[in-house]
């Protein structure tokens, strides 16, 4: 009879041990603040990186009908997908131009390359226009939100760290919304930042407006790994008591067979 007191006594313990404080966790934009009045945005140009997949189309006064579709005929690259790839040196091979450095560049930049192509030494087209989009916006995240993995917006430029979170499933109750991890390379260089969603002070941050290949992490608040810890405590005391009084049993059995 001690002996199931002692094991009720042991239960109760770490019943009360595994109980957990509950912490205030920071919300969106908690700080937020109602304004008056126009605030002016400024959006970062996207660059050119490694792996991104581009849509180049050329126009020109040319009097000949097919002068400007010998110049759009699209590269077919992996699945048979339409579009120029940017080579891990950081290049584009046009059917036409030849090869041509964009890493680094703004849309408008590489289009301004491709213009003095057909105008320099030899005017190739007439007044030629030549228009650049980014095919394969992506960025991926990791850690506490509702859904891990890669976000895609085809043929999309811009997405924002809040349309990022949302497209995921939003942060969890466990994730750390004042300070989510963004890693990001820029020609060749990596860099990690941190935003804070609670406070309105994401919006003037480097890393509000995402960038192609950007990776997120949401990590763990202190409550939940404390819960993490204290699940395993109560996990081995409950398998402990588990086993004495398994032992327990079979001595009493052994007690009365005798």
């Amino acid at each position: 009879m001690k002996l199931l007191q002692m094991l009720a006594i042991l239960a109760l313990t770490a019943s009360i041990l595994s109980c957990k404080t509950q912490q205030k966790i920071p919300y969106y934009l908690e700080s937020r603040r109602d304004t008056s009045g126009k605030v002016t945005v400024n959006i970062p140009p996207l660059r050119i990186q490694k792996n991104d997949q581009l849509s180049i189309q050329i126009f020109s006064l040319s009097t000949e009908p097919k002068a400007d579709a010998l110049y759009n005929m699209p590269e077919t690259i992996t699945e048979g997908t339409a579009g120029y790839w940017v080579d891990l040196k950081g290049n584009i091979l046009h059917h036409r131009l030849g090869t041509i450095h964009a890493e680094g560049l703004t849309k408008e930049e590489l289009a301004y390359e491709i213009k003095k192509r057909l105008t320099e030494p030899v005017e190739l087209l007439r007044s030629p226009t030549v228009i650049v989009r980014l095919l394969n916006f992506k960025v991926n995240i990791l850690g506490q939100v509702g859904r891990e993995g890669p976000i895609t917006i085809p043929g999309g430029e811009r997405m924002t760290i809040l349309e990022a979170i949302a497209m995921a499933g939003g942060v969890t109750d466990y994730g750390k919304r004042d300070s989510i991890k963004i890693f990001r390379e820029q020609n060749g260089i990596r860099e990690m930042g941190t935003v804070d969603l609670s406070s309105d002070s994401v919006f003037h941050s480097p890393y509000y407006n995402l960038m192609q290949n950007d990776f997120i992490i949401v990590g763990q608040t202190k409550q939940r790994l404390k819960e993490q810890d204290q699940q395993k405590t109560f996990q081995k005391v409950t398998m402990g008591l588990a086993l004495v009084g398994a032992a327990a049993t079979f001595i009493s059995l052994f007690s009365i067979g005798r």
